[in-house]
């Protein structure tokens, strides 16, 4: 009789938490069902995007999860601001956002984009009628981008001074690392335990202590046996987040913890070999882009803080 008891408790439950209001616009409540429908449909497109990058992937996970209410929110003010235009989307659109999709996070293939809403129990049909809202947030967004004079050659140079290592080929690298597993299979051991060890680790070594003794001592990789040392490596064949962390290092550097999908993991930039930058005016084009985007973005960000003082929000 238990079972059967436990089981009904655990449904209604779930569906109570499915009416829970979160929000409320303009008196429209905010359900939480509605956050976790959203937050499923975005995760699904990054986990398959970043699945080879798990401190990518963790980082981009925690950004959606942090930002779902406040995204639902602004979608209903924009919602109610196109409706108030007697703005209307064409199925058009909407085809061509989820097309992109399938073709940028997915390399195309439309049956591992369904085959990847499926895990989350989300429908095609539903995973269009949020993405038509999308749509609608874009359109509403783009209208109000305002006008901004382009770029200067300072801007642009100051651009490409800022970003040049995101596009230099043929970097090299030499590393070590300290890798600390999060589960041991010890009694009492936890990961809250194994990151405290990182991190005493890691104080040691920039107080001054041995980056290749310590390896030896408490590594857990391949690399131990050799003080943590690896051989040169071209940045493009480790792992980005490894390579990312080694690459902002001057050498000699330590890094901070790198929270992986089983490890913490410290890395020390050994040296480097930078490769070729491409020519600043072959990059003109696209720099050019990105810093017009960018003053978009602010003017949205302006028009959107005044928009919100014109609906009531209420947050629980």
């Amino acid at each position: 009789m238990l079972l059967p008891l436990v089981a009904a408790a655990f449904s209604s439950a779930t569906a109570q938490s499915s009416f829970t209001i979160v929000a409320v616009v303009d008196g429209n409540p905010i359900m939480s069902s509605e956050v976790r429908d959203t937050i499923k449909a975005q995760e699904q497109i990054v986990r398959y995007q970043f699945m080879n990058d798990p401190a990518r992937l963790n980082k981009e996970l925690a950004a959606i999860r942090a930002s779902a209410v406040e995204t639902l929110i602004d979608r209903e003010i924009l919602l109610a601001e196109f409706k108030k235009i007697g703005g209307v989307i064409k199925p058009m659109y909407v085809d061509d956002d989820i097309n992109t999709i399938i073709r940028d996070s997915f390399k195309g293939n439309r049956d591992a984009f369904v085959d990847e809403l499926g895990k989350t129990g989300m429908s095609v049909k539903k995973f269009r009628e949020m993405r038509e809202k999308m749509v609608i947030m874009n359109v509403m967004r783009a209208r109000n981008s305002g006008e901004h004079p382009p770029a200067t050659p300072r801007e642009v140079q100051d651009f490409y001074d800022k970003n040049v290592d995101k596009w230099r080929e043929g970097d090299q690298i030499k590393i070590s690392t300290i890798t600390i597993p999060k589960f041991t299979g010890e009694v009492g051991s936890t990961p809250e335990k194994q990151h405290k060890l990182a991190q005493d680790l890691r104080s040691k070594i920039v107080g001054g202590g041995d980056f290749a003794a310590t390896a030896k001592a408490y590594s857990q990789d391949s690399h131990a046996e050799t003080g943590g040392a690896w051989d040169w490596m071209a940045k493009t064949d480790l792992m980005p987040a490894i390579a990312n962390a080694a690459m902002e290092l001057k050498t000699g550097g330590i890094s901070p913890i790198i929270d992986q999908e089983s490890n913490y993991i410290i890395v020390a930039c050994d040296a480097k070999k930078l490769g070729t930058a491409p020519d600043l005016e072959k990059m003109r084009p696209e720099i050019e882009k990105m810093i017009n985007q960018e003053k978009s973005k602010a003017n949205i960000d302006k028009w959107m803080d005044s928009v919100r003082k014109k609906h009531v929000i209420k947050r629980f």
